[in-house]
């Protein structure tokens, strides 16, 4: 099972820095309490569920109670077993990547990198893999990863949304969305490519990615007039650009709602900030 040192980069000064230690020597202690006493109920004591990942069929392994927090792998453990006892799933279409993410959020509660609140400003930002005198230089953050089903880039944030729609995760689908929510100059192929795997991996009821990369698309149609992507996406048609169709006339009907008119013959059309 991965292991991950979650250091987080300080934008406070001392005070945070002293406030954190004292967090983790009380997280240090109450692990050790668990390890000395632990509960039969305990996740952590919960049998080691064994799980082969993705085409090059990486191999992954988690507590049996804390993947059943996930309905699709509470049902999938109960079918699965291993002719020696020992329970396993397989994931053929994950990439192991994103169920590395799945894994440490069901463990922690975030997935790297994290969101980071300045109280200043009250404020979001992501984590800076980078730094490595905070982070202990821990890697690449990239908001995009290579799916092999679409064989190119797509956003990170949103492959981990469709996992957690998938194994029925709604506080990781709106974690992912408020991270993706922070990424910026993401070329238009990307986000367009991304657009189209979530459409092919939410439901129709989805009202909150599907959402968001219409309201992405609307903001920046200049770009992706000039581009020409949009152009070459649209020919290969689908619901998402029959949605983004609906959206833009609605889109159109608010700012034509907007209008300010004067007595005079003239009209002004003032276009507010989309």
């Amino acid at each position: 099972m991965f292991k991950r040192s979650f250091i987080s980069k300080d934008l406070a000064g001392k005070t945070v820095r002293v406030a954190k230690k004292k967090y983790d020597d009380l997280v240090k202690l109450k692990m050790k309490q668990k390890a000395e006493s632990p509960s039969i109920a305990s996740p952590l004591t919960s049998p080691i569920i064994s799980m082969i990942v993705g085409r090059d069929q990486s191999v992954f392994a988690a507590h049996e109670d804390i993947l059943s927090v996930s309905p699709y792998f509470s049902a999938a453990i109960k079918e699965q077993f291993q002719e020696n006892g020992e329970k396993q799933l397989t994931l053929p279409e994950e990439e192991p990547e994103v169920l590395s993410c799945v894994l440490e959020f069901l463990y922690k509660g975030e997935y790297f990198p994290r969101l980071l609140h300045g109280k200043h400003r009250n404020s979001w930002s992501l984590e800076d893999a980078q730094d490595t005198t905070q982070s202990g230089g821990r890697g690449s953050s990239e908001a995009t990863i290579f799916h092999s089903e679409v064989g190119d880039l797509v956003l990170r944030d949103t492959v981990i949304y469709c996992a957690a729609e998938k194994y029925g995760l709604e506080d990781l689908k709106r974690l992912a969305l408020r991270k993706q929510g922070l990424q910026s100059g993401i070329p238009a192929d990307v986000i367009l490519r991304s657009a189209r795997y979530a459409y092919d991996h939410t439901p129709e009821t989805d009202s909150r990615l599907r959402a968001h990369y219409l309201a992405v698309i609307i903001r920046s149609r200049k770009i992706f007039k000039q581009s020409g992507t949009l152009e070459m996406e649209m020919e290969e048609g689908g619901k998402l650009f029959f949605d983004l169709f609906v959206a833009m006339c609605n889109h159109i009907d608010d700012i034509s709602e907007r209008y300010v008119s004067f007595p005079s013959s003239r009209i002004s059309l003032r276009l507010l900030p989309p």
